[in-house]
Order: C-alpha cells, then sequence, then structure tokens
C-alpha cells in the first residue's frame, strides 16, 4: 500500500477489505503514515454488488475466500460482507492505472465485475492466481478471459518476469506435496497488460 501510493503520484488509491478488523487496522495505519489519498472500503470486490458469505480459516485469517476451496478447510467462520463491482464503484470518467488482485480464487468474478473498466481504461493488472484456490475453473480460464479483453500476460519467476507463453500450470503449480505452494518453482503472480511491457528484473 505504502509503494503503490508512492507510485500513483498524488492519484487515488482505493484499497478494499472485507474483514472490518483488517480494514480499520489498515486504515488506521494510513492514517498514521499519512497515507492521504488512500482510501480504505470495507467492502470484498465481487462480479456483483450487494452482500456475499466470505469464508475465514480461523487459522489462517489472510486466507478468506468469496469462492474457492477455503470453505473445505476445517475450522472456518462464514461471515456475511458487502461486496461491491468495480464498475459500480468507480465513474466511467474515472481513470484506472492498475489493479492488484488479491481475492484467494475469486479473480474471475472481480475482472468480469470490471470489464467496462478493462475495455475502457486498460489498467496494469497485478493479480494472484492458483488453481488450488479457484473452484471448478482453472487459471487458464482467467488468463483466456483477459485475454478476449486483449491483454497478454507474464508471470514472476523469482527475479524474472517471464511470458506467459511459458508457464504452465501442471509444472509451475504441480500439487505432489504436502506444502507444494512453498515450493521454489511454484508460481502464482501474473501481470497482464494491453501495451508491451519493458524487460526489467523483478526484485
Amino acid at each position: 500500500m505504502f509503494w503503490l501510493s508512492r507510485w500513483c503520484k498524488g492519484g487515488l488509491v482505493v484499497a478494499f477489505e472485507p474483514q472490518p478488523w483488517f480494514a480499520a487496522s489498515l486504515a488506521a495505519l494510513c492514517r498514521n503514515l499519512a497515507l492521504d489519498q488512500v482510501k480504505v472500503e470495507p467492502k470484498a470486490v465481487f462480479s456483483r454488488s450487494g452482500t456475499a458469505d466470505l469464508f475465514v480459516p480461523k487459522a489462517h485469517l489472510q486466507s478468506a475466500s468469496l469462492l474457492g476451496k477455503v470453505r473445505d478447510a476445517g475450522n472456518v467462520e462464514t461471515v456475511s460482507v458487502p461486496t461491491v463491482r468495480l464498475d459500480d464503484y468507480f465513474r466511467a470518467d474515472q481513470r484506472i492505472a492498475l489493479l492488484k488482485v488479491d481475492v484467494e480464487g475469486a479473480e474471475l468474478d472481480v475482472f468480469k465485475g470490471a470489464e467496462r473498466i478493462l475495455r475502457e481504461h486498460s489498467p496494469l493488472l497485478l493479480f494472484e492466481c492458483e488453481n488450488r484456490h479457484l473452484e471448478g475453473k482453472s487459471v487458464q480460464d482467467v488468463f483466456a478471459y483477459l485475454e478476449s479483453l486483449g491483454y497478454s500476460g507474464s508471470f514472476v519467476a523469482g527475479h524474472h518476469l517471464l511470458p506467459l507463453s511459458a508457464f504452465d500450470a501442471a509444472v509451475h503449480q504441480r500439487a505432489d506435496s504436502e506444502w507444494f505452494w512453498k515450493e521454489k518453482d511454484y508460481y502464482n503472480n501474473f501481470v497482464f497488460s494491453k501495451a508491451p511491457l519493458a524487460k526489467p528484473q523483478v526484485g
């Protein structure tokens, strides 16, 4: 959040956080750091505006999800939270430069709820996406939707940004060990853009 607020150079940064305790803590942190251009919204971003159940693993609150497989993780609390569709939240004349998305399996819903923004403003997209969190879909479904809107993708592999054509979920997200998502060759961070990206080293 700190670096995003610096990157936007005076523009507005909106942070959506559906868990009340985290939202309040984030708002307090922004006040303490004088991040006046950051607005914290205690809502979950989704494909529709309204309310939805958020599944919160009691042992790992950061893994809360609207969809995904977290509901099968054992000791999970279900909380009703407000949801917002980004196309409803932002006015048509508001330019959106970047979307950073970490929603534990609801990526496709977030992007479908922002279709107008993606078509008209072409923001840079930074997001996590993993087959293990998706329910009835795969990372390829997310990639295909974005590509249908004119995006092309890359993935973060260590300190490198590699073309999406080099990504193979069977290899880079294989689930063949107890803690497979912690393996050094497990990759789940993606960058999508409509403009050609430079070839920086990440990190």
